[in-house]
């Protein structure tokens, strides 16, 4: 690669320090000039978006989460003032917290914070507090539980053991009855009743007006209650209640946070594509993959720090764009996989088949400049541990691109609150830029609603079974249960259900002896 290409194929935003190479991805003039109407298109959409239209038909709804870092710009005057009062009520809240205002049951002052979620109310959070955490100033120390998994509730707990009487319960859930966060909330409680401690005076929500969970958190008096708003979606979420109040709980600096986040979107609605960095993303990855998902995107951040950026981009790329039917109702199974690790780990990990194997990929580079806060030291004559973390970065990519291996670096300043929320307001207009790009809704999730639906439905049939075995004596097969139930093509499905109670002994209390896997059979008791 040349010099004058990458002066080409770089775009600075000097307001940020940001600096982003695309002269790795082997696009020509060309390319661009085939994508003038698309992308002149896709500024319109967004502009159209930001001034309030319905940018999600299925639930009739805005999306706005470019307003919650810039109140200003909100269509009407009535939500500028949501943002501002909820940004000063979060102020106010920690500020309470952090100087002991606001109390624990017990009188005595709140150390840790248990942040409960799933999806877009865990994964920003969680790529927050770990890019911006600091044990030494944290005013408070961080936990999350972001699945229904009970031993991972059990591990969570444990390191919470003897302290649940200084932990504030942080509850993030738009709707209050989905069931991951509902399960580990009503475990949570099951837990501070247990050793009688009142957990209303530590438990806050953020939720959806009227939902299931405010209406509790209302019945029970919780310490507070912070607003969702429909116009967010939760994988675009970390700048409104959802993340600003865990981080600024943490300790977190969210006020250059939102800066950060306002000065990218100032810089990413130029409206020459050329000078746009999410533009030339959003065609980076247009090029990449032909506009088709043909290659999957490699996110590599070259900073422990930023080691949860791929699970929080798995999210906010993959659901906004992993679509069957395009806007025009055609079915074209659109997407566009990610996956990640960090820098240097992946040289020792899946770099090998980067390199060599096979060619069905292209690798994001994310390059921060600055190493440490603390004193540099030496672990040779004028080599720092940073230079050869510096080093292993270019040389990777030196190395894929000698093999014709797409690659785009982008270069922070630091790992700051100002630098990673820029960072993530450039993904999230990316992505929106390249779902115009490629004719799909990205503020919607038809396939997720379906899975949820799915899981209900798995459950009742978990029910019949334990009914029917409850109301029936003898030893019956799977293939006989299924029957019964009228479920003739479902035998598999019965199975799994039977060996499921069966290894966490339901058989106990309820229904089901031994399974025998040679032939699935049942006994009753």
């Amino acid at each position: 690669m040349n010099w004058q290409r990458y002066k080409d194929y770089s775009v600075n935003i000097d307001s940020l320090g940001f600096m982003l190479d695309f002269s790795r991805v082997s696009f020509e003039e060309k390319f661009f000039k085939s994508m003038q109407t698309k992308m002149q298109n896709a500024f319109d959409k967004m502009q159209e978006l930001e001034n309030g239209s319905i940018a999600n038909p299925d639930e009739k709804r805005m999306v706005g989460h470019y307003w919650l870092r810039n109140p200003d710009i909100a269509p009407s005057q009535e939500i500028a003032e949501e943002i501002k009062s909820t940004l000063t009520k979060i102020s106010l809240f920690v500020e309470k917290i952090h100087s002991g205002s606001f109390l624990t049951s017990k009188g005595t002052i709140f150390k840790n914070l248990l942040c409960i979620g799933i999806g877009g109310s865990a994964l920003g959070p969680e790529l927050v507090a770990e890019a911006l955490g600091n044990p030494k100033k944290d005013k408070m120390k961080v936990f999350f539980l972001d699945n229904t998994d009970p031993d991972g509730f059990d591990v969570v707990f444990s390191k919470l053991d003897g302290q649940l009487d200084e932990t504030l319960v942080l509850i993030a859930s738009k709707s209050g009855g989905t069931p991951e966060p509902r399960n580990a909330m009503l475990e949570t409680i099951a837990k501070f009743e247990a050793q009688k401690i009142d957990f209303s005076k530590h438990f806050v929500v953020t939720t959806g007006k009227d939902s299931q969970l405010y209406n509790f958190a209302k019945e029970k008096d919780f310490l507070d209650i912070f607003p969702m708003w429909d116009w967010v979606g939760g994988r675009t979420s970390e700048f409104a209640a959802v993340g600003i109040l865990p981080a600024a709980l943490q300790g977190i600096d969210t006020n250059a946070m939102l800066e950060g986040a306002k000065l990218m979107d100032i810089a990413t609605r130029e409206n020459s594509m050329r000078k746009n960095p999410a533009a030339m993303l959003a065609l980076a990855w247009y090029y990449c993959t032909d506009g088709a998902g043909k290659k999957d995107m490699v996110i590599l951040p070259y900073k422990d720090r930023l080691l949860l950026c791929s699970r929080y981009l798995q999210q906010l790329i993959m659901e906004s764009l992993g679509k069957e039917l395009d806007l025009d109702g055609k079915i074209v199974s659109q997407g566009l996989s990610v996956y990640g690790n960090k820098g240097s780990t992946d040289q020792h990990a899946f770099v090998q088949q980067l390199r060599d194997g096979i060619d069905n990929f292209f690798v994001t580079f994310i390059e921060v400049l600055k190493d440490r806060d603390s004193e540099e030291f030496f672990v040779e004559e004028n080599v720092t541990a940073g230079d050869y973390l510096q080093g292993f970065f270019l040389g990777t990519r030196q190395a894929l691109t000698q093999k014709k291996r797409e690659n785009i670096t982008i270069s922070l300043p630091d790992a700051c609150e100002k630098s990673v929320g820029a960072l993530i307001a450039l993904f999230e207009r990316a992505t929106g830029l390249y779902a115009s790009l490629i004719n799909v809704n990205a503020y919607h999730q038809p396939g997720v609603e379906a899975g949820k639906k799915a899981a209900n439905d798995i459950l009742l049939l978990k029910s019949k079974i334990i009914d029917f075995l409850d109301k029936n004596q003898g030893d019956f097969t799977a293939d006989e249960i299924a029957l019964k139930l009228g479920l003739e093509n479902e035998s598999e499905l019965v199975f799994k259900l039977l060996i499921h109670l069966t290894a966490n002994h339901r058989a106990q209390s309820n229904c089901v002896d031994k399974i025998y896997f040679n032939n699935t059979f049942t006994k009753k008791i």
